[in-house]
């Protein structure tokens, strides 16, 4: 039998201020891809994160889609 899909989204942009997490502008905003698990999109995220880390205010974040499409799934990632 095939493993779970727990698809993840990996976004990422600029914040208006590093106290909250509202996007500079919608526009921009880097949406990087959809993954199949955790695993998968953590390795996206840092690696955008590391392009970005000169730039205080960008950030890039990971959406655990699966718990959204499916919030009783229980798993803790």
């Amino acid at each position: 039998m095939a493993e779970k899909q727990l698809l993840h989204l990996v976004i990422g942009g600029e914040l208006a201020d590093l106290d909250g997490v509202t996007f500079r502008d919608l526009d921009k905003v880097d949406v990087v891809g959809v993954y199949p698990n955790y695993q998968a999109a953590h390795g996206a995220w840092q690696s955008k994160a590391q392009q970005t880390v000169d730039n205080a205010h960008m950030r890039y974040f990971i959406v655990h889609l699966h718990r959204l499409l499916d919030p009783e799934t229980n798993t803790t990632q």
